[in-house]
This record gives C-alpha cells, structure tokens and sequence, in this order.
C-alpha cells in the first residue's frame, strides 16, 4: 500500500517540530538518468532511504520502484552496509534512453528530538577515528585541532566550538568544489558546500582524538538536494551518545532534519552511485518531497 505517498505536508511553522512527543516524516524522491544513446549494463546504487532506526527515528514504510522510459520495472535488491543503512542495487542490462529510480519513506520519531544513543564500543571504532581520502589532513587542519584540543578539554565543547568556528570561515558557494574535494583543499579555500564543512568538522574532530561520523540526509524548509552533518559520539553514563551538529549552520541538529545514512565521509553514503558501459552521455536529474505529514 502506497496511499501515504500522496499525503500532504504540514506548514513547518505549524508544528512545534523539536518538542513535540510524536512526528510524522514524509520523504519521496524521484532520481532519473537520461542518456543521449543506450546505456548497457547499467549498475546503480542509492542510499537514499531513511535508516530503519536512528535514536528515536522509526520508519514505519518505505516504496522503491524502478521504471525506464517504456515503463518497463526492474527487479530491485537491497542489503545493510556496514553502517546499518539500507542500500539499494540495481542492475539494467541496458537502458535505450532513461531510466527512473523512485526512493520514499515514511519515519515516525517518538518523542522529543533527542541526541542517539549508542553502545560504548562504538567510542573506540576505529573506522570513525582515522582519516580517509576525503578526510586526510594538512598541517592548517592539524593546527586547528591541536589548538582546539588545548583550549576545549571537553569533546563536546571542542564539538560545538569547532562547529561555531566552521559557520564563521566558511562561505557556502555551489560549484566551487566537487564530492572528490578533500576536506583539507575544502578548508584551504574557506568555500564549498555542506558536505565540504561536515568533512573538515569530521577531520579536526578525528585528529584531536573524538570520533564522529557523517550524516547525510534533508534539512526540512530548505530548497535543494541532501544536507550533511556530523555526530561527535562522546562517553554517556555506561555507553555512548551521538551529539548532532550542523557546521553549515553552525547549530545543533534538531526536528527538521531528517538523517538518512550515517557513514565515515560522503563516499560511504553517496545518494547515488554507478557505473554504465557504451558511448552515451547520462545526465541527472531529479525532485525531491519532504516534510512532516500528519500522522
């Protein structure tokens, strides 16, 4: 049943979005690759639905469907990733002309917006702790951190300071940077996109000896594609808590965004991925649905 996809969306204004004891989410996306000539042995992957869980996040429903141009359907396998997010893989033998790929969910949060909770052993994953490509240092970036590091004893304090910092030296420009730009070459320039800024937040926090993880998914009321930030896992009585926080902004993350995936950089939970065999020019577009629906 799919008659929840057609529901509509509330005035965010309306809806005490952070404090409210239940809310309801509604996302649909639609990605459609066209090509200028076949497109042969056509392998996709998306993360683009909500986890099934994320703290007091709860998805309730969720619609995959993939259709090409002659409105044929394909046959769609989805599997966990090492981060517990769903993935979807599909494989088209060949596309004559496009091909539509149609992601929805539905997630109930129960109760306030509220920091995730996590197992202690999550402190010492070292998947969270070293860099990656797109989160390798430079010495500006190793500075920052130590400098950090001796002026904010405290990891959530270093967190939110560092989080400040970012909003203050960084311009939001599109088409400045790339998803292969590094966080230090991001960082060099002070401009990029959210993505860029989670990354370099991701990079200090690691180097002064916190884990965090990135956060892909929607800022609600804001026009565009997917936002991204970060959670900074700090020690919480016997286990662990995740402390949201969105560098673009310069905030602490609450009710209006909506996490999808959760990785160690963008690569790990890319929106859309793939790969295509043949001669012809694929492009990308797509549209996006999202908010709070009643429940």
């Amino acid at each position: 049943m799919t008659g929840w996809l057609d529901r509509p969306l509330l005035e965010l204004d309306s809806v005490d979005v952070d404090g409210a004891e239940s809310v309801t989410y509604l996302l649909h996306q639609v990605f459609r690759y066209a090509y200028d000539g076949p497109a042969y042995r056509v392998r996709q992957r998306l993360v683009g639905l909500p986890r099934a869980r994320h703290g007091n996040l709860r998805r309730r429903a969720r619609h995959v469907l993939v259709t090409d141009s002659a409105g044929s359907a394909y046959r769609v396998v989805t599997h966990p990733d090492a981060d517990g997010n769903e993935v979807v893989a599909v494989e088209l033998p060949v596309v004559a002309s496009a091909v539509e790929f149609t992601l929805a969910a539905l997630v109930e949060r129960i109760g306030p917006a509220a920091d995730v909770s996590l197992p202690a052993a999550a402190l010492a994953d070292p998947r969270l702790l070293v860099p990656t490509r797109l989160t390798s240092p430079s010495p500006e970036l190793w500075d920052l951190a130590e400098s950090l590091r001796a002026a904010y004893p405290s990891d959530a304090s270093l967190a939110e300071a560092l989080c400040l910092r970012l909003r203050s030296e960084f311009t939001f420009a599109l088409d400045t940077t790339t998803v292969t730009t590094t966080a230090a070459e991001a960082y060099a320039l002070r401009r990029g996109v959210c993505q860029d800024i989670a990354h370099v937040m991701l990079t200090v926090c690691r180097l002064a000896g916190i884990p965090a993880r990135y956060v892909s998914g929607h800022l609600l009321g804001e026009q565009g594609g997917s936002h991204a930030w970060v959670e900074v896992l700090v020690p919480d009585g016997p286990g662990a808590r995740a402390l949201a926080f969105d560098p673009t902004n310069g905030c602490r993350v609450g009710g209006r965004h909506l996490p999808v995936a959760v990785g160690r950089d963008y690569a790990d939970v890319a929106p859309t991925s793939g790969v295509y065999t043949g001669s012809a020019r694929g492009h990308l577009s797509w549209t996006k649905r999202a908010g709070i629906t009643a429940a």
